[in-house]
């Protein structure tokens, strides 16, 4: 299977022109699955609710969508990319998976990060579902999903051999830290981030770009900095099967759930 992500630096509101510029960098290079940074057509910095309503649009048949449906028939490939999406009163950060004959899930971003809590509402059921595209098992997070490790280990527990990680990430930790989500899960993490700098509020953010994919090693196996471009490599998904660390250490057999209880403890 071979797995591509796209980096680049997308314009606040110029939705039309930011999808172009992403499809068009996707479409110099071959792969099964793409992965677009979060909400990669709007743009991030949403002065408030109300101009985020002007953007978000529903995850099916709105602009974006549809046009990620279109390219995707014709490319006979699968893709997850960030939208701001619209379902009724409510508005969430949300990833669509589409694939060759149309939507194929959504995830809504269950973590939101600084201002992003007011303005997106967030996920209201269990959002951590795996998706089984004929090639691999995939599930979605999104950026600040990252520094919660239930998230990979729900999607891995769960089947999936893929986590597909539409981001747009400021700080610089994440990149170390998929590595270990992925060693400690034994899946596969495709980290697709944007760049650029937002200015709309009162404290412009730069986005550190550094898209990656890592392997259920923790391997780096594909890894950009700060320029725009699409990446794609060979992998194998069934390493994602293999949970043993040693012969006799299985990462999920060896838990001792008996003894976690405080996890589900609110603080």
């Amino acid at each position: 299977m071979r797995l591509a992500f796209v980096q680049f630096s997308p314009s606040f509101g110029k939705v039309s022109e930011n999808i172009s510029q992403a499809l068009t960098l996707a479409d110099g290079v071959e792969a099964d699955l793409y992965v677009f940074p979060e909400l990669f057509a709007s743009g991030y910095q949403f002065k408030d609710r109300e101009e985020l309503k002007e953007l978000a649009e529903p995850a099916t048949g709105g602009p974006t969508v549809e046009r990620l449906a279109e390219w995707c028939r014709r490319r006979g490939a699968f893709a997850c990319a960030g939208i701001p999406e619209a379902d009724g009163d409510a508005l969430y950060n949300s990833a669509v998976l589409m694939g060759p004959d149309g939507l194929r899930g959504v995830y809504r971003k269950v973590h939101l990060f600084w201002r992003e809590k007011d303005l997106f509402d967030a996920a209201r059921e269990d959002a951590f579902e795996v998706y089984d595209v004929g090639l691999a098992r995939v599930g979605m997070m999104i950026c600040f999903d990252w520094i919660f490790p239930e998230v990979v280990r729900i999607l891995a527990l769960r089947g999936a051999q893929i986590v597909l990680h539409p981001a747009n990430l400021v700080l610089p930790d994440c990149p170390a830290a998929m590595v270990t989500r992925c060693l400690e899960n034994r899946v596969f993490a495709v980290t697709a981030n944007r760049t650029g700098i937002e200015d709309r509020w009162d404290e412009a953010m730069t986005f550190i770009g550094q898209s990656q994919i890592v392997n259920p090693r923790g391997e780096v196996l594909l890894r950009l900095e700060d320029e725009g471009a699409a990446v794609s490599i060979d992998v194998n998904p069934a390493e994602a099967d293999d949970k043993f660390v040693t012969p006799q250490n299985d990462v999920f057999a060896d838990r001792r759930v008996d003894l976690y209880s405080e996890l589900l403890k609110p603080k």
